[in-house]
């Protein structure tokens, strides 16, 4: 399956990673991260639909993104119109890399999440470092033992956790967390489908009191009226956004929308 595909790439990747910069030195440097360090929890918790506009160079099902700006306009659009910026880091399937983080970083004040595929304590610290104030946990790849850590480290280090789930047994996983910040992908990492039912579906499960996040597949404006309907606090949206020639009215259409 691509889903595991992806991990053993990431598992290559790490050891690239460790041989540039070593496991002590990089907890040297999440430790002592001077920069801002906005809340993601609360960009996601205000009054009305909150928007997280997504960086990515390409994705497994789409191919590389028709990118219609400039990098810097783009951050610029959406220092005026999203909540929050989520960049991919993921290098072999997404295009991704940690640079494009720390480039954001110094064009935006936003909070930001690292959205990659996180499975050693080493990705956490790195992601400290370059400046995100969240991380991605995916439940579908992690063991309970290993979520609850990796949770905790987040924790330990100022940053967020953003659990994501794609059905009913990982939507169980994530409430047994206590996670705050839930999310749907509405798109199945195992074969790439997409069924926006899937956040209506399990939106019945989130109790109150948590921030509920729809992933995925979010490309016209009848696919936000409809998720709109499951009490979702948060969309993050990536495709619809990278191919649009202006995503600051995008995004502030799609707010504004009953």
């Amino acid at each position: 399956m691509i889903l595991d595909k992806i991990v053993e790439a990431k598992k290559q990747r790490l050891t690239q990673h460790k041989a540039r910069v070593s496991e002590i030195e990089i907890r040297h440097l999440a430790e002592n991260y001077q920069g801002d360090s906005p809340s993601f929890r609360e960009a996601l918790v205000k009054s009305g639909i909150s928007i997280i506009g997504e960086f990515k160079k390409a994705s497994p099902s789409v191919g590389k993104m028709n990118n219609k700006l400039k990098f810097a306009d783009r951050i610029e659009d959406y220092n005026a119109s999203v909540d929050a910026i989520s960049c991919l880091t993921e290098e072999d399937y997404f295009g991704g890399n940690i640079d494009d983080l720390k480039e954001i970083r110094k064009l935006s004040t936003l909070p930001m999440i690292r959205k990659d595929f996180m499975i050693d304590e080493y990705q956490f610290y790195e992601a400290k470092a370059i400046g995100a104030n969240a991380v991605l946990l995916i439940v579908a790849i992690l063991d309970d033992i290993q979520m609850k850590d990796f949770y905790d480290l987040t924790k330990e280090l100022g940053m967020d956790a953003l659990v994501e789930t794609h059905n009913e047994t990982e939507m169980e996983r994530a409430l047994r967390l206590d996670a705050e910040i839930i999310g749907v992908n509405n798109r199945d990492l195992h074969d790439f489908t997409i069924q926006l039912d899937t956040t209506r579906r399990l939106s019945k499960m989130v109790p109150e009191g948590k921030i509920f996040v729809s992933e995925s597949g979010i490309v016209s404006d009848k696919d936000v009226k409809f998720l709109k309907e499951s009490r979702v606090d948060a969309f993050l949206i990536g495709r619809a956004f990278m191919e649009a020639d202006h995503p600051r009215e995008l995004a502030r259409h799609w707010k504004g929308l009953d």
